[in-house]
């Protein structure tokens, strides 16, 4: 699941359906951008007043929202005192991260031997655009980029779109999520920028169907990422 760029707020008297989405829906999708760009601080505590003003929805909808949030781990319950945002543990930064490279090399494996042109092509389509896309709005610091941020989310989640463990895709899509989460602090604190030769290079082993290549340069990606994240943050 890529994420969603931010959706437009809606006023609390335009109905209950959003661009086809139930009210809920829209609140989570934004909530869940915000969360994951950095937004709200780890641990900051969410009040309903608060988001329903921010969001311009019924506390329903919010209620609604966190507690789906609060099932994906970024928002955690307090015990009759409502919603904060998920804490980030940096010890735990390696374990997600050896995770997510086994767990990947899994989906990317079975993506890969079940390639066919239709994958190909969108591989093509987003490499091409990531490479065109800066990464930061700014030159001299990081200021996030929501499209650069939408193309990558989208091929990483192409590169495992043909597997077919439908539950072995969500489990990556949840380790991408907190991944994220870790990177953006890292990258508000020291930005690092990255030569997009490392997607090239894996989108060239997966088209080759070089399976053993392209799980070689997804980890070292990832390790890499990983490696500056932790560095920022020491």
């Amino acid at each position: 699941m890529a994420r969603k760029p931010a959706l437009s707020l809606v006023s609390p008297s335009s109905g209950e359906m959003v661009d086809g989405l139930s009210r809920s829906s829209v609140l989570y999708n934004l909530l869940k951008q915000d969360l994951l760009h950095g937004a709200f601080s780890p641990g900051e505590k969410l009040t309903m007043v608060a988001l329903s003003n921010r969001y311009a929805m019924g506390a329903s909808s919010v209620r609604e929202a966190l507690s789906r949030l609060s099932s994906e781990g970024l928002v955690e319950r307090i015990d009759q005192k409502g919603f904060r945002v998920a804490s980030l543990d940096w010890s735990e930064l390696p374990i997600l991260l050896e995770t997510r490279c086994q767990l990947e090399a899994l989906a990317l494996r079975d993506s890969i031997r079940r390639r066919n042109s239709e994958w190909e092509e969108r591989l093509v389509l987003l490499v091409h655009r990531l490479s065109k896309a800066p990464r930061s709005l700014a030159t001299d610091k990081y200021v996030l980029n929501p499209a650069w941020e939408e193309l990558h989310a989208q091929f990483h989640q192409a590169l495992l779109a043909n597997c077919a463990s439908r539950w072995l895709r969500q489990f990556c899509v949840s380790l991408t999520d907190d991944a994220y989460r870790f990177r953006q602090v890292a990258a508000s604190r020291n930005y690092s920028r990255r030569d997009e030769a490392e997607h090239v290079g894996i989108f060239n082993a997966c088209i080759s169907g070089d399976e053993d290549t392209a799980v070689r340069l997804l980890e070292a990606h990832y390790r890499h990422t990983a490696a500056l994240t932790q560095t920022a943050v020491s």
